[in-house]
C-alpha cells in the first residue's frame, strides 16, 4: 500500500508526475510509446529470463547490521534454491546500486560474479543437478537507497523518534527488496520455505521482523542479535526489519483455524494510545475471516508494528503509522462518514494478508489483484460491522476518486504498475460484480474459495478472472476487459415509457460484447436488465427509481435520451 493524504497510491515515483501533467493538458488516452521507454534494466527486473528460469527460491536467510550514523549496512544472505534443470549455470542476482556484492560462496568455494547492469549481477555456478537443492551465501555492504517519501518513494528509512532515538525500517513495494538485500526480485518466485531475518543492533534498541522470534543473543560488544522466522512463503518486499525503542504485548484471536497469536509493537511512549487503537485488529480479523476465509498465516502469527511511515502490508508484520486515529490520518476517504468509524491502516494493510500476501500476482502489471481487491475489503469490513447499506455507501463514496487516466493493467515483463485506479476503480468493479451476481452467499463462497484454492500461491489476472466467472456461472470477461484494460466508463442510455412501467436501454462507450447484467432491488421487486448493446425494453413496477439504484450499485454512467423511433 502506498498513499497520500487524500489519494493513496494514485501515482508512483516521478513517472506519475508525468501522467498528472498530461491529464492537466486533457490527454487521457496515452499510447504505449508515450507512457515509457523501457530499458534493459526494466526487462532484467521484470522478466523470467534464462538466468532466472532454471532455479526456484526455497528460502532466504538474511543477516544485517545497520550503521545508523553512516546510513550503511553490512550484511549477508543465504539463498537456498532448487535447480530445475542440470548443467553449468549463470544465476541472476538482483541488488540495486549503490549496494556492492563483496563475495559469493557455495559451500567453501568462491564463485565468479560480475555486475551486468545497474541493478543486476551474474554469478557462475558449475555442474548443478536437476531437482537438487543448493545454497549460496552472498556477502554485501553499502549505503542502501534512502527513502525520500516513504512508503511511496521507498528505500531504507533512517529516522529518529520524538525523543531523538534511532528508528529504522524499510519500505520497498514496487521499488523492490533488492534495494537492500540480494534476491530474485520477481513476485512470481517466493521462497517456498519462508525466510529468516537476523538483525544486529545496539543493546538499547529492539529489532522486530516477520513471523516469530526464534532467538535473542547478546554479543558482548554493546550489540544484540535478534532473529525472526517466517515458515510460510513470503513476498520479497514484505521481509522487513523494524528497529527502535519498542514495547510489546500480545493477545489471542479465536479464529476459524483455532487460536491465532496476535502481537502488538509500538514505541514505548505510544503504548497508552496504541493499547486503545490496536485492538481494532480483532474486529478486522473477525470481518475478514467471515468474508475471505481464515487468516492465511496462523503458523507465523499476526503482528501490528508502529512504523515511521504511513503503513505497508508486510506479511505477519503489518506496518502502522496512522497516528492512532480512525479514518485515513483522521480523514474519511469515502466522504460518507463510514470511513471514520475504523482505522484505515489497520483494515486496509491487514486486508493485504489475504490479497497480496496469500494470493500474490506473478507480475507487477497485475497489482490490481492486491490493491483493487484489498480496497474492496474496506467495503466488506464496513458491510460486516455496519450493514450492507453502509458498505454500499462507502464503496460509492470512493468512486469520485477514480481518474480513468490509463489502464489498470500495465505492460508485462518490465516491472511496471498500472494506473492508481487499481484501488478505487478495482474496488468498485468488485462491488458491481457482487451486485450483478445478486447472491451474497455465493459471493462469499467465491472470495473464500479464492483464498482456499490459491492458498500461498502466485497467480495471473486471468486465473482470478476465470475463477470468478467460473464459480459464479456468469461470464464476466468483458467486464474485466472494460474496467481493467481500458479507461472508458460504460454509458447506459435509457428512456422510460409515459406511464413509467417500462424502461428501454442500451450500452454505449464500452468494449464490444460488454454484457454487464444489472440487478436492481426496487422495493419488493427485483428488476433484472439483461445486457445488450442494442435497444431492449423491460417491464418494471416503477422506472423512475431505477436510474438512482443503478448509479449507486454499478460503476456506470447513465444518460437519459429521447425515445428511439
Amino acid at each position: 500500500m502506498k498513499n497520500v493524504v487524500i489519494e493513496y497510491h494514485t501515482f508512483t515515483r516521478m513517472k506519475k508526475v508525468f501522467y498528472c501533467m498530461l491529464l492537466l493538458l486533457g490527454i487521457t488516452n496515452i499510447s504505449s510509446a508515450q507512457e515509457k521507454q523501457f530499458t534493459h534494466a526494466d526487462t532484467l527486473r521484470g522478466t523470467i529470463n534464462p538466468e532466472r528460469a532454471w532455479w526456484d527460491v526455497l528460502k532466504y536467510d538474511i543477516w544485517v547490521k545497520p550503521n545508523y550514523e553512516e546510513k550503511t549496512i553490512d550484511a549477508s544472505v543465504v539463498i537456498t534454491f532448487k535447480a530445475l534443470t542440470a548443467g553449468d549455470k549463470t544465476m541472476q542476482i538482483d541488488l540495486q546500486q549503490p549496494m556492492v556484492i563483496d563475495k559469493i560462496e557455495i559451500g567453501k568455494k568462491s564463485l565468479n560474479f560480475k555486475k551486468i547492469d545497474i541493478n543486476a549481477w551474474y554469478a557462475d555456478i558449475a555442474g548443478v543437478d536437476a531437482n537438487n537443492t543448493y545454497s549460496i551465501t552472498v556477502f554485501y555492504h553499502g549505503k542502501p537507497r534512502e527513502a525520500v517519501r516513504p512508503p511511496w518513494d521507498g528505500g531504507w528509512i533512517w529516522t529518529k523518534d520524538s525523543l531523538g532515538r534511532p528508528w529504522m525500517t524499510v519500505a520497498c513495494q514496487g521499488l523492490g527488496a533488492s534495494v537492500w538485500y540480494p534476491c530474485k526480485d520477481h513476485q512470481s518466485d517466493e521462497p517456498d520455505n519462508g525466510a529468516t531475518l537476523s538483525m544486529t543492533v545496539a543493546d538499547t534498541l529492539t529489532a522486530v521482523g516477520n513471523g516469530r522470534m526464534t532467538s535473542k543473543k547478546s554479543n558482548g560488544d554493546g550489540t544484540t542479535t535478534w532473529k525472526w522466522e517466517v515458515k510460510d512463503p513470503i513476498n520479497n518486499y514484505n521481509i522487513i526489519p523494524y528497529i527502535g525503542k519498542y514495547v510489546n504485548w500480545t493477545d489471542v484471536y479465536k479464529g476459524e483455524k483455532g487460536n491465532l497469536d496476535v502481537s502488538y509493537w509500538c514505541l514505548d511512549y505510544d503504548e497508552p494510545r496504541a493499547k486503545l487503537q490496536f485492538p481494532q485488529a480483532l474486529n478486522m480479523l473477525k470481518a475478514f475471516e467471515f468474508w475471505m476465509g481464515p487468516y492465511p498465516f496462523y503458523e507465523d502469527g499476526y503482528k501490528l508494528i508502529e512504523a515511521p511511515h504511513l503503513g505497508m502490508e508486510h506479511q505477519t508484520a503489518v506496518a502502522y503509522g496512522n497516528h492512532f486515529k480512525n479514518g485515513y490520518l483522521g480523514n474519511d476517504l469515502s466522504g460518507t462518514g463510514w470511513g471514520l468509524k475504523w482505522d484505515f491502516i489497520i483494515v486496509h494493510e491487514s486486508g493485504h494478508e489475504w490479497f497480496a500476501n496469500n494470493i500474490t500476482s506473478k507480475d507487477l502489471a497485475d497489482m490490481w489483484i492486491h490493491e483493487g481487491i484489498t480496497n474492496y475489503s474496506e467495503t466488506l469490513f464496513t458491510d460486516y460491522w455496519y450493514g450492507k447499506d453502509a458498505g454500499n455507501d462507502y464503496n460509492y463514496g470512493t468512486r469520485k476518486k477514480i481518474r480513468n487516466d490509463r489502464p489498470i493493467i500495465a505492460h508485462y515483463g518490465v516491472n511496471e504498475e498500472g494506473s492508481g485506479d487499481m484501488y478505487y476503480k478495482g474496488g468498485n468493479m468488485m462491488q458491481l460484480i457482487r451486485h450483478s451476481i445478486d447472491n451474497d452467499s455465493l459471493w462469499r463462497q467465491i472470495l473464500r474459495g479464492l483464498n482456499k484454492d490459491f492458498y500461498h500461491q502466485t497467480v495471473t489476472t486471468q486465473q482470478i478472472e476465470d475463477y470468478i466467472s467460473g464459480h459464479s456461472g456468469i461470464d464476466f470477461s468483458k467486464i474485466f476487459d472494460q474496467y481493467l484494460r481500458g479507461t472508458q466508463i460504460p454509458i447506459l442510455e435509457y428512456y422510460t415509457s409515459a406511464d413509467k412501467k417500462k424502461i428501454s436501454y442500451r450500452w454505449t462507450n464500452c468494449v464490444p460484447g460488454f454484457n454487464l447484467r444489472l440487478v436492481v432491488h426496487n422495493g419488493g421487486d427485483t428488476s433484472i436488465l439483461p445486457a445488450t448493446e442494442q435497444w431492449h425494453s423491460t417491464d418494471v413496477t416503477d422506472a423512475t427509481a431505477l436510474p438512482v439504484l443503478i448509479d449507486k450499485n454499478y460503476y456506470v454512467k447513465l444518460k437519459e435520451v429521447q425515445p428511439a423511433n
